[in-house]
């Protein structure tokens, strides 16, 4: 396809995108089924249905419903600085591929941290903000950027919306561009067209097959076995119950209760939670079947919850909160909890979200993820490349050393 087939634009609003048009460049095959199948219901249904898996790849969060709730419930908006300037690829009227784009003022709620860059670049009398970036805002999960429709020439596309970014960058006077958590093909595909890479490190759950979670227990050692089974009886030793809702069983109460756990927690971690309540009924109306809430009761009342996203394959755990506090509840809520429905839904991994080598003795070990970084000045980009190699290389000893150190038996199935 000759590039010079292909347009490019830049929208401010998710809304300016029909959301059969975004899906089919986000999760190609489960809207092709979805629009070719009997089922009419939204393409979260084939995510539960576990005899479809295998043959559809559906991820939530670059699905135009997730993308809609953040910038409907203004969680993701100029205001809070993040501007929506999504890149739609054009072959004739038909959209061919789109880049979830915002252009920020600021370098919070992205999870792959370039801060130090910005006051480098600023001290040096530079201007970092503002920047573009290519992601899913607020959530330091693995998935497409380069969104392309699977029935046209997806590198040529592919690199029609690299270039589209690069041009983007600069007629918004950006100081640079950042694709982060993104697949490792595209980081090299971008790194091909001049993208900086970088490395950095989470921890995943993966599915050996297992039939329950003893099963999962007994590939572990003695010592991490038994901890864990401790850990469990003690975080519900209080009266403590656990539920799972999801679709309809998720309603404005439980939403309500949910809200409280976040702001509580969120305002200790981070001085001011990200997502609005409005946020959280949005993606109950338009994505109950794609989210899993945990929620724990005691004495009549919620205590404590984390949410969940579901997808065809993994189950991506998000946010936490609790207005009470109980030994291991954290654990048992977030990480055993999502353990146990991924077996029950033969789901291959839990993605636990960024941060946190606790997680290695509850199972999760380290998982690469990448970030490709375009930068305009020419003394901030060497100085970035110079230190991007630096840290690649701690980051796959990191993973090395970290995964050498799981809890898992010497000879047991293990994640490779």
């Amino acid at each position: 396809m000759a590039s010079s087939e292909i347009s490019l634009e830049a929208v401010s609003s998710v809304s300016q995108i029909s959301a059969d048009e975004w899906d089919a460049c986000a999760n190609p095959r489960a809207s092709r089924r979805l629009l070719n199948g009997h089922d009419k219901e939204a393409s979260s249904s084939f995510a539960n249905d576990s005899r479809s898996c295998s043959a559809i790849s559906y991820n939530p969060f670059v699905s135009h419903a997730f993308f809609a709730a953040l910038e409907k419930s203004d969680s993701a908006c100029p205001r809070t600085g993040w501007g929506p300037r999504h890149l739609i690829a054009r072959t004739g009227e038909s959209i061919a591929g789109i880049v979830p784009c915002y252009l920020k003022s600021h370098s919070r709620g992205e999870y792959v941290f370039d801060r130090g860059w910005a006051d480098a670049f600023e001290r040096a009398g530079g201007n970092y903000y503002p920047k573009l970036q290519a992601s899913v805002p607020f959530t330091p999960a693995t998935g497409p950027r380069l969104l392309v429709r699977d029935d046209v020439d997806k590198e040529g596309i592919q690199g029609a919306l690299a270039a589209g970014l690069v041009a983007l960058c600069e007629a918004t006077e950006a100081s640079s561009v950042h694709v982060t958590f993104a697949p490792e093909d595209e980081w090299r595909f971008l790194a091909e067209r001049g993208f900086l890479q970088r490395t950095d490190q989470q921890f995943h759950w993966h599915n050996e097959g297992y039939g329950n979670f003893e099963d999962f227990l007994g590939s572990l050692n003695s010592r991490h076995r038994k901890a864990i089974r401790r850990e469990r009886r003690d975080a519900l030793a209080n009266g403590v119950i656990v539920h799972w809702l999801t679709g309809s069983d998720i309603t404005e109460e439980a939403w309500d209760a949910f809200f409280d756990f976040y702001m509580e927690t969120g305002s200790r971690k981070w001085g001011r939670p990200y997502l609005s309540r409005s946020f959280f009924s949005l993606i109950g109306e338009t994505m109950a079947k794609d989210v899993l809430l945990v929620m724990a009761r005691r004495n009549g009342r919620w205590i404590a919850g984390a949410i969940n996203f579901i997808g065809s394959d993994a189950l991506f755990g998000r946010n936490w909160g609790a207005i009470e506090h109980h030994p291991f509840l954290h654990f048992e809520v977030c990480y055993y909890q999502a353990i146990d429905f991924a077996i029950q839904r033969g789901l291959q991994r839990v993605e636990a979200g960024a941060q946190g080598e606790h997680k290695i003795a509850r199972g999760y070990l380290p998982q690469t993820t990448f970030s490709a970084h375009y930068i305009v000045d020419p003394a901030l980009r060497r100085a970035v490349a110079d230190y991007l190699r630096r840290e690649r290389q701690y980051v796959a000893e990191a993973v090395r050393e970290l995964t050498e150190a799981g809890p898992f038996r010497k000879g047991a199935d293990k994640p490779s």
